[in-house]
């Protein structure tokens, strides 16, 4: 078994106009792709964390849900359960990054968005009313019943 849990259907991710803009300014600036990790831990925080491609190690609680752009994106497997296996929208909004994220682009951060998960409105800047994936333990999100 490989070092990460490899997701059968990698089409569970993808990206609106504006955080493939921002993927695509990180990749000039930086000079090589990034990578997501989507983590359901105390010290990250549930945004979704962007890094250097290869600068998080990613282990066998690590799912690959695919890649936008080249970038892979992960999510730990508990969280990835919990969520009911949800597929994520890759998004911008504005405010800083958390933790050691790299930033969207000035004044901005990546943000997950769900169908799975519902909510109020949420002012987001390249993607419709959906539920930010990081609010749903705030209470402004609710889990659909099965």
């Amino acid at each position: 078994m490989s070092a990460t849990t490899r997701n059968a259907n990698p089409e569970r991710v993808t990206a609106t106009p504006a955080a493939q803009e921002a993927i695509e300014r990180l990749r000039t600036a930086r000079g090589g792709p990034v990578m997501f990790v989507q983590s359901g831990g105390c010290c990250a925080g549930s945004t979704p964390m962007c890094f250097p491609e290869g600068e998080f190690v990613v282990g066998d609680s690590d799912v690959l849900l695919g890649e936008i752009d080249g970038c892979p994106f992960f999510i730990d497997a508990r969280l990835d359960a919990a969520w009911r296996h949800a597929s994520f929208v890759l998004d911008v909004a504005r405010g800083g990054p958390e933790g050691f994220s790299l930033p969207a682009g000035e004044g901005l951060h990546f943000v997950v968005r769900s169908g799975t998960v519902r909510s109020r409105p949420q002012a987001g800047i390249g993607s419709q009313s959906t539920c930010r994936a990081d609010a749903v333990g705030d209470g402004a999100c609710a889990v659909p019943p099965n």
